[in-house]
């Protein structure tokens, strides 16, 4: 089993090979891909906005299907003292401002409870077919998804296939689904029997 720090330096490179134009397609895919899911019937959806220069999925197609079926879109803001996350409804008049870390975060807005949110689409940087994920280490998105309710679907969104296995700790919490360019992969079996 590969650790988390190999892990995250090879996806971090494998990100660095990817064309803008590549990106762009391949983040559009995903948005398409999700359709299939099972997941659009609710009202609160979290997205995660897209650290460019890290080249992350571009949830922009995911947030245009989400306003298209007229949803209640939720964003964060990392306060990076507490480890924790604050989240926003994204409103027309939701002023968005990268932060020192290059994230792009909601000013102010109406605040929303983690319980509330039904369907947040998961960052990472690499995934198992375990369904548990590795991010960047910090560890907000465990805090928060731990904080949501149990019956919210959490859904990871990646440019790349699963590893075979990823190790865990018992804090981390596991996907229901990935979504990549080519294919849904669907942990919610896995999760029943942990």
């Amino acid at each position: 089993m590969t650790d988390k720090l190999t892990l995250r330096k090879k996806y971090k490179k494998l990100r660095e090979t990817i064309s803008e134009d590549s990106m762009e397609e391949m983040s559009l895919e995903i948005a398409n891909q999700a359709l299939k899911l099972s997941i659009w019937d609710k009202t609160y959806y979290h997205i995660f906005l897209p650290i460019s220069e890290k080249k992350e999925v571009n949830t922009e197609y995911l947030m245009h299907i989400l306003q298209g079926k007229d949803k209640s879109i939720v964003v964060s803001k990392a306060d990076f003292s507490t480890g924790e996350m604050t989240h926003f409804l994204l409103q027309e008049n939701t002023v968005l401002k990268n932060s020192k870390y290059g994230i792009p975060e909601p000013v102010s807005g109406i605040e929303i409870s983690a319980e509330i949110i039904e369907v947040v689409f998961v960052p990472l940087l690499a995934y198992g077919k375990n369904g548990h994920r590795i991010g960047y280490g910090k560890g907000f998105y465990d805090r928060f998804l731990e904080k949501c309710n149990p019956n919210t679907k959490f859904v990871g969104l990646s440019f790349f296939q699963p590893e075979p296995e990823i190790s865990f700790e018992a804090n981390d919490v596991p996907l229901d689904f990935c979504v990549t360019p080519q294919n849904i992969f669907d942990f919610t079996d896995k999760k029943l029997s942990l």
